[in-house]
C-alpha cells in the first residue's frame, strides 16, 4: 500500500512537467497477445522459463512483434522471488522489421491471507534498439521500471482468478530546452540536454484467470486496458531545430491468451 501511495504522489508531481508541449488526440486500438511457455523446475525454488509470444495491433490487422524470452527465477524466501531474463524482439516499426534486445531483472514480494495471495513485483528493464534513429528525439537504450500490484484467489480447484494494476516509469527519455514564440508560432533557442527526462508513461489494469488443466498444463486468459502517455519530440536531423513538442495518448484494449507446460 505504501508503494502505491508513493507512485500516486509521484504521478501527481509529474503532471506539471507533462503540461509542457501539446497533447495529441487520444488514439484507441484493440490488440492481442498469444504465447506458449515452458517452466522447468531445476531444483527447489529454482526455475528455468522460456516463452514465445506473438502480438497483433491495428484491430488484428497487423503483426506487431515476435518475441522470445528465456530466464531464471529463484525463490529466495517464502515471500521473495528474484528473476533475470533475456528477450529477443523482432519488432514492426513503420514499414520495416528490426530486432531488439531486452534484459529484465525483477523482485517479487508476496504474502498470503487465507485463499488470497497478494504480490508486488518490481521489474527493471533495459532495451537495446538496433534500428537507425534521430538520437535527439529517441533514446537507443530505454531504461524503465515496471511496478505491479496483483491479487489472486486460490479457493477454487482449477481456476485462479486475478487482477492487477501496473505502472511503467521511463528514466532516460530525451530532454531539451526551447522557447515557444507566440508571434512566429515556432520553437526557438532549441538545445538538446541529454537523456534525463523521467516520467510515468504507461498505466495498465487487468482482469484474468489461470485455468489449470492438469498438473503440467495451464492456460492463462487476461483482458487488459493500457493507457500510454509518451513524449514526442520532432527534431531536424542536424539536431538544431525543434519542429514540435507533443504528447501522444493511446488507450488500448488487449486480449492475452497463453499456454504453459510445467515439469
Amino acid at each position: 500500500m505504501k508503494r502505491l501511495i508513493i507512485i500516486a504522489i509521484a504521478f501527481l508531481l509529474t503532471l506539471p512537467l507533462a503540461a509542457q508541449g501539446t497533447k495529441n488526440a487520444l488514439t484507441t486500438d484493440f490488440r492481442t497477445r498469444t504465447s506458449v511457455g515452458l517452466d522447468w523446475k531445476l531444483a527447489k525454488g529454482l526455475h528455468l522459463e522460456a516463452e514465445y509470444e506473438l502480438r497483433s495491433e491495428d484491430v488484428l490487422s497487423r503483426i506487431d512483434r515476435h518475441q522470445g524470452t528465456i530466464g531464471l527465477s529463484y525463490k529466495i524466501a517464502p515471500w521473495l522471488k528474484a528473476g533475470v531474463s533475456y528477450s529477443y524482439i523482432y519488432h514492426h516499426k513503420t514499414d520495416s522489421w528490426t530486432p531488439r534486445h531486452r534484459l529484465n531483472t525483477d523482485l517479487t514480494f508476496s504474502w498470503k491471507a487465507g485463499d488470497w495471495r497478494f504480490s508486488v513485483k518490481e521489474q527493471l528493464r533495459l532495451t537495446h534498439k538496433t534500428e537507425s534513429m534521430n538520437l535527439c528525439q529517441e533514446v537507443p537504450n530505454p531504461l524503465v521500471l515496471k511496478s505491479r500490484a496483483k491479487v489472486q484467489y486460490k479457493g477454487f480447484e482449477y481456476i485462479e482468478p486475478y487482477a492487477f494494476l501496473e505502472v511503467r516509469n521511463i528514466f532516460n527519455d530525451p530532454s531539451c530546452s526551447a522557447t515557444w514564440s507566440t508571434t512566429s508560432l515556432n520553437y526557438t533557442d532549441y538545445k538538446f540536454t541529454g537523456y534525463n527526462s523521467a516520467y510515468f508513461n504507461r498505466y495498465r489494469g487487468a482482469l484474468g484467470f489461470e485455468w489449470k488443466l492438469s498438473k503440467n498444463h495451464a492456460i492463462d486468459i487476461c483482458a487488459m486496458a493500457d493507457y500510454c502517455y509518451d513524449k514526442n519530440l520532432d527534431v531536424d536531423k542536424t539536431g538544431t531545430y525543434l519542429k514540435s513538442y507533443t504528447w501522444d495518448q493511446a488507450l488500448d484494449g488487449i486480449l492475452s491468451i497463453g499456454y504453459k507446460f510445467s515439469f
